[in-house]
């Protein structure tokens, strides 16, 4: 620069412009888009925020003491659309100022009428020092949300006020917006996997409200492989914390990851674990239908009434005790009656006159199913008695132990209980049940069988 006559040397200028935009295009390539011959620049900058901040949009402008007098529409968000500058650049750039030709913010988002936005870029150049960069950069954080006293700290937390004559307009662009990029970032990114221990990419993973980010193909291993086995309870996210949580999955997850038919047996069965956790619950007797009935509501508890059950697929009224038709609060269930009859009939001799009366009356063949049925329920409460050990004393269902401790957890009910007494136990310290001495159960968390007589020498041991 001639300091006397106030002229520049244009190759200094346009190497300095060149550099400039160099280093630019190599760290924001998707922010520039430049014509050189015409000495135009576009920058498209979007306003990305360190974390998630509330983003409040307020109905009204701001007051002259700074209020607002609609209630706002709030939503936390991780990105705002961009900000385009349109740049003139003067040959003699950098030691002259850049002309901002226009300012847009995308979806109008930002009111850019007031021109605080283009005071505070113009006020940010210095002859002889490339100011494109820090505007970049200034925009790209949101710092300039700050200049623009549009960010206030409330609780100790970052809100942005944005004001807009239209809130419920704005908002779903600004949340379209953000999931967007955020999905577009994901996808471009790489992660990995927690389960196969590979690196792969994103549009290849699937990251579930947790945060935690697996491959898709190990996903629907093991998920397809829990619904098919029926373990409702392990289709959720695989890392060891979200397990010990026992953190399930949502809908929408399992949606994104199994094929339909196996999201119609994961909420099939969710519904029956949700179901099976009420007592009252009976399912309908009918063959073709076997609808769970829980007992109708505002029911006193006690009365006759409790044992009506009423499908709600088939309309079967039924009584949940019989599993008949409903009979009425007053009549005695007939399962009690054909019970006193198969015992009469059994106590009868072979060719007794009793006996060929009532298969006169009842029918044979209704008899000899009557006789069968109570065996088989006979025999089969026989085998629970002999093969099974103390019911749940919470639901009273049956478990069959083949090996372990003692120490059972009912899978219907959550309760914790003992194999072997069937007492109760504090599910935060169940096993001192078995560790207290004087308890009938201590020392007996294990079944131990002596094993003295099951070891044999070894041929040439003594040799060895």
């Amino acid at each position: 620069m001639d300091a006397t006559t106030g002229s520049y040397d244009q190759d200094v200028c346009a190497a300095l412009q060149r550099e400039e935009l160099d280093v630019l295009e190599s760290i924001y390539p998707e922010c520039l888009s430049a014509d050189t011959v015409k000495g135009l620049i576009r920058l498209e900058v979007p306003v990305e925020l360190p974390q998630a901040t509330a983003v409040s949009i307020h109905g009204n402008l701001l007051t002259e003491n700074g209020s607002y007098s609609n209630a706002p529409e709030g939503r936390s968000l991780s990105t705002l659309p961009p900000i385009l500058l349109d740049v003139c650049i003067p040959p003699q750039y950098p030691f002259v100022p850049p002309q901002i030709r226009t300012i847009h913010s995308t979806h109008s988002w930002l009111s850019t009428t007031s021109g605080d936005l283009r005071e505070r870029l113009a006020g940010m150049w210095e002859p002889g020092e490339g100011v494109l960069y820090s505007w970049v950069e200034w925009i790209r954080s949101g710092d300039f949300l700050d200049s623009l006293e549009m960010s206030a700290m409330v609780d100790s937390k970052r809100v942005i006020r944005i004001p807009h004559p239209t809130p419920q307009l704005l908002l779903p662009l600004l949340e379209t917006f953000d999931t967007s990029t955020q999905a577009a970032r994901f996808s471009a990114s790489s992660y990995e996997c927690q389960v196969c221990l590979t690196s792969i990419k994103g549009v290849r993973c699937v990251m579930l409200s947790c945060s935690h980010v697996f491959c898709r193909s190990c996903l629907e291993d093991f998920w397809g492989l829990c619904i098919r086995e029926g373990d409702v309870v392990r289709v959720g996210c695989p890392d060891p914390a979200c397990v010990k949580e026992q953190r399930e999955a949502t809908e929408e997850e399992v949606r994104r990851v199994v094929t339909e038919e196996e999201v119609l047996r994961w909420k099939w069965l969710r519904m029956k674990r949700a179901l099976e956790k009420d007592p009252t619950l009976v399912h309908c007797p009918m063959p073709l239908c076997q609808t769970p009935v829980p007992r109708g509501a505002n029911v006193e508890e006690g009365s006759a009434w409790e044992r009506l059950r009423t499908c709600t697929e088939c309309g079967y009224s039924f009584c949940s005790y019989c599993k008949r038709t409903w009979h009425g609060p007053v009549a005695r269930c007939p399962i009690s009656a054909t019970k006193t009859l198969v015992l009469e009939y059994m106590a009868l001799a072979e060719d007794s006159p009793e006996r060929t009366w009532m298969e006169a009356r009842y029918g044979h063949a209704t008899l000899k199913k009557l006789v069968h049925e109570y065996e088989e329920e006979r025999a089969f409460h026989e085998w629970l008695e002999q093969c099974t050990g103390t019911p749940c004393p919470g639901c009273d269902l049956r478990v069959e132990k083949a090996s372990g401790c003692n120490h059972m957890r009912c899978i219907k009910c959550g309760q914790h209980y003992c194999y072997r007494c069937g007492a109760k136990l504090d599910g935060r310290h169940p096993y001192g049940h078995f560790s207290t001495p004087g308890l009938r159960c201590f020392s007996k968390l294990f079944d131990v069988e002596s094993i003295d007589d099951e070891w044999q020498p070894v041929e040439g041991f003594e040799v060895i």
